[in-house]
């Protein structure tokens, strides 16, 4: 076992109860039988993404505001702002990315987008059936989330989400954040 691997299982033991992490092992045995049955068919399916948020520095805070502006009352208010990115992607690349203020309940419009990227850019992918690798995260479970996706036709896989198990994060880091 690498170390990498363990560090990340010492970390998952303490964030996951027993309930989830029995719930991410049937997740994980599912996809390792539809690979066993369907090969790489079901591989070149499945779209999964990461968000990335960058904090605005405190002195890019302030070119926004006006000279004259009031200061900020400390106790309620964040010394920063930040914007998020969306990256969505496939086997054969990225499929989206789209940059979002912080808090932007835009998440329909994203998977609206989302939908005619894979569209334009994976002929044919739409008819075959879209796996959605997603959590349980508030905008992705919400009612008119599912009320979007439900016509599209894509297979959505929930497996209980833990930050220490995003490892997808790592291969894409250095990506964001220059």
């Amino acid at each position: 076992m690498s170390d990498e691997f363990r560090q990340i299982q010492n970390l998952v033991s303490k964030m996951l109860t027993d309930i989830h992490e029995t719930k991410r092992l049937g997740s994980a045995l599912t996809f390792l039988t539809r690979y066993s049955d369907e090969g790489n068919e079901f591989i070149n399916k499945i779209v999964t993404w990461v968000c990335h948020v960058t904090p605005e520095s405190k002195q890019q805070s302030m070119e926004w505001r006006h000279s004259r502006s009031p200061t900020k009352k400390k106790k309620n208010q964040n010394n920063f702002a930040s914007t998020q990115s969306h990256v969505f992607w496939g086997r054969q690349g990225i499929l989206l990315v789209e940059f979002l203020p912080r808090g932007a309940v835009r998440y329909c419009e994203t998977l609206r987008k989302l939908r005619r990227a894979i569209q334009n850019k994976r002929r044919g992918m739409l008819s075959q059936g879209t796996v959605l690798l997603h959590d349980n995260a508030g905008p992705h479970s919400a009612g008119i989330t599912q009320n979007l996706i439900q016509p599209f036709g894509w297979e959505i896989t929930r497996p209980t989400y833990s930050a220490h198990m995003n490892t997808k994060f790592a291969y894409y880091r250095d990506y964001l954040e220059n």
